[in-house]
């Protein structure tokens, strides 16, 4: 059966990532539950401190988790059992790590606040790049190549360094999410670059210092854009990871 499922379903070699994928939402899903119950004072669970009152936050044995799983996915050398404990421990590691993405990013417990919506953004985020590598996608649109591209270099190295331009572009107009995507699939990179850049970041404080009209078209699809999209974004986020303090 195990090996039916390797050879139809999941392409060679990807089944350990597969795995590490499973074992990373699951984990996240467990811990928001978890917390989520702590939070309103049900259940048996309740924080973890030391003696001295230190709140130890699960990012420590995530880190832990991720790091073994990690270098022994590296040093296994075969891909079986080995190789699939190591998937599981670096996923259960990976998710415990992003649950907490924003408290690393700001130094600081924000698990609750709105900042904290940021662990939520990585996660889904970094799920939805693991199923577009099952799914077949190479970094970088290499998988679009045909066996004559690939032999020739010259084409190869200009086929990755213009999508990168595509995806720096991106980067810098403040669309970070298509940016991400766009390593992965070339045509979100290229849409993404030579779309209007987001009020305040540096492509629009440069490029549109001394253009006005662009800097109002840009402000104004801004809020269009935002009125659309972040009421319902906000939404999705808080049935997935609970909904900030006031």
């Amino acid at each position: 059966m195990g090996h039916w499922f390797t050879r139809n379903i999941v392409e060679p070699g990807k089944l350990p990532l597969l795995i590490a994928l499973t074992s990373f939402l699951l984990t996240f899903f467990a811990t928001r539950t978890v917390t989520r119950m702590i939070r309103a004072g049900r259940g048996p669970f309740r924080n973890i401190s030391t003696g001295s009152g230190v709140h130890i936050h699960h990012v420590v044995p995530g880190v832990v988790l991720t790091l073994v799983g990690g270098f022994g996915g590296v040093a296994a050398d075969d891909r079986g059992a080995t190789a699939t404990a190591c998937a599981v421990l670096f996923g259960i590691g990976a998710g415990l790590v992003l649950d907490e993405f924003a408290l690393i990013l700001h130094l600081d417990d924000v698990y609750w606040t709105e900042q904290g919506r940021q662990s939520v953004e990585a996660v889904v985020l970094t799920a939805a790049l693991l199923m577009l590598v099952l799914a077949g996608f190479s970094p970088l649109g290499v998988d679009a190549l045909t066996p004559e591209e690939r032999q020739n270099r010259a084409g190869l190295v200009l086929t990755l360094a213009v999508n990168f331009v595509f995806v720096a572009v991106a980067f810098l107009k403040g669309k970070f999410r298509l940016a991400v995507i766009g390593v992965l699939v070339p045509f979100v990179a290229l849409f993404a670059a030579v779309r209007l850049a987001r009020p305040g970041s540096p492509w629009s404080r440069r490029a549109y210092r001394r253009r006005p009209r662009a800097r109002a078209r840009a402000g104004l699809r801004a809020y269009h854009h935002d009125r659309r999209w972040t009421r319902l974004s906000r939404r999705f986020q808080d049935v997935i990871g609970g909904t900030p303090d006031d």
